[in-house]
């Protein structure tokens, strides 16, 4: 008799995003004739940068002839890409890497999801709460979250807040924690690190013998100068911190899929015995078996991004979110919601009026204004209370969505 893997049934049966899809999909079927606007899901609605657009039916072309024909790609990534990436993310920073301490991936949901098995089951996970549900489902998934209580809390995940009474900071735990999540510019909330508080989080690792594993998805809609956008901008981030990256909100590929992680030579896990193994060779065979590398058309797609005409077209983009993401900010505030991030990233963290818990808001909106926001709760137990806004909707469809919101709060 075959055996179930029963730490999947210790996870919830809806993904969050999944459980929004259906209560939206209730309300459109019994109220056909109304209009619904998005403003919960993360994903873009602008279209791919010309620049994009032609390296994909150049690359297209290549792969219709015998001699420009690609098949299996290396697990790895294309040299190519991995030294655009080198060149543009991280030299032009003042960050030193190796090509070969670069993944290319299909997106960074995949990675930030695979990257915990590398790391035995026992290990101890901190997570900054509210977040990004894969890197909690990706533990439990097995064994290494423990049990779920009934508020939604693991037993073997140390929880770190991020409320409004420390400014979103998360803080630094007291006690030993073997691998800490951390994603900024941060999803939900949309608030970052300074550079003095991420100082913070890699001594403590270095002096813990601890593994960050940091989620740069945003990093490109960060606006203020003095916010760093990689950890490997922070001394000895090396040795402790491995890094993801993604093209889906930074050049609309959350069609296309392609992404990027980091796994520096220097960072090492310990075996029972006390052996240091470096966690690149453990990466580099764990993509060789179980990844065949993104495809060529995407990796050339991504390829574009970085040069002239396609950074001056995916900057628009984002520019173009980021105006929707402060006009969100703005209107909601002259509402008299309390709200949180928009400034440098494309995501607004709303506290819902009257103490009113997350479902209940997200259906009072739903049903009342025909707009869709994403629950807070759904992103962790510091989420209740809350409620997240996107900024990637169309112009047109923001300003609607706004209206209707102004018009059914008033």
């Amino acid at each position: 008799m075959a055996l179930v893997n029963e730490h999947f049934l210790k996870i919830p049966n809806n993904y969050l995003f999944a459980d929004v899809a259906k209560k939206v999909n209730v309300f459109k079927a019994t109220h056909p004739k109304a209009e619904v606007i998005s403003m919960g899901v993360g994903d873009v609605t602008q279209p791919l940068a010309p620049a994009v657009v032609e390296a994909i039916h150049k690359a297209a072309d290549e792969m219709s002839t015998q001699s420009g024909f690609h098949g299996y790609g290396p697990e790895q990534g294309y040299d190519f890409l991995r030294e655009a990436i080198l060149k543009h993310e991280f030299l032009s920073r003042g960050i030193h890497l190796e090509k070969d301490e670069i993944f290319v991936n299909d997106g960074a949901k995949s990675d930030t999801g695979n990257i915990q098995e590398l790391i035995r089951w026992d290990n101890s996970v901190g997570v900054t709460d509210p977040i990004y549900p894969v890197y909690i489902d990706s533990n439990a998934m097995i064994g290494r979250a423990g049990i779920k209580d009934e508020n939604g809390r693991w037993s073997n995940v140390i929880y770190m807040p991020c409320i409004a009474e420390n400014k979103f900071i998360p803080q630094i735990p007291d006690r030993r924690v073997d691998v800490i999540y951390l994603c900024y510019p941060n999803n939900p909330t949309g608030m970052v690190l300074s550079r003095e508080e991420l100082r913070k989080w890699v001594n403590y690792a270095l002096h813990n013998d601890a593994l960050i594993f940091f989620d740069a998805a945003y990093e490109a809609y960060i606006q203020d100068e003095d916010i760093p956008h990689s950890i490997y901008e922070i001394k000895g981030a090396r040795k402790c911190a491995i890094e993801f990256h993604s093209y889906s909100k930074t050049a609309g590929f959350t069609g296309v899929r392609c992404g990027y992680t980091v796994v520096p030579k220097e960072v090492t896990a310990s075996t029972l015995d006390g052996e240091a193994i470096q966690l690149n060779a453990l990466w580099n065979r764990r993509q060789c078996t179980k990844f065949n590398g993104a495809s060529y058309i995407s990796q050339r797609a991504a390829e574009a991004t970085y040069s002239a005409e396609g950074r001056k077209q995916v900057k628009a983009t984002i520019d173009y979110y980021m105006r929707n993401a402060r006009q969100i900010l703005t209107v909601l505030k002259s509402l008299g919601l309390e709200c949180y991030g928009g400034e440098n990233a494309p995501y607004i963290w709303v506290k819902t009026p009257s103490e009113t818990d997350s479902w209940t808001f997200f259906r009072q909106m739903l049903y009342g204004a025909h707009v869709v926001c994403t629950p807070g709760v759904g992103f962790g137990p510091s989420g209740e209370g809350y409620v997240r806004f996107t900024a990637f909707g169309s112009r047109e469809h923001t300003e609607e969505a706004l209206q209707r919101i102004k018009d059914w709060l008033k």
